[in-house]
């Protein structure tokens, strides 16, 4: 392991290595940004659905109707099997 270290301190550092910090930074700042900017639009969606929402709701309003009372087998018929048996 000396040996390998000895031969690592006897090489020299590549150009690119210094730069790594700046590039680094500057990936870091951009991708800050684009979330900043990514959370805004997201705002922004979320306000203009609720709006779209509330104006569609408000300009498509039909008189509330009370539902029919569901049965199993469809509507009650005078003619079913159960009413010509009951004969009293």
């Amino acid at each position: 392991m000396d040996d390998a270290l000895r031969i690592l301190d006897r090489i020299d550092l590549p150009a690119a290595l210094g730069a790594l910090d700046d590039h680094i930074m500057g990936a870091l700042a951009i991708r800050r940004r684009e979330a900043v900017a990514m959370r805004r639009l997201m705002a922004l969606a979320a306000f203009v659905s609720l709006g779209g929402g509330l104006l569609a709701g408000s300009a498509i309003s039909r008189p509330a109707v009370a539902a029919s009372p569901l049965t199993p087998f469809g509507p009650p018929s005078a003619l079913a099997p159960s009413t010509l048996l009951d004969m009293s």
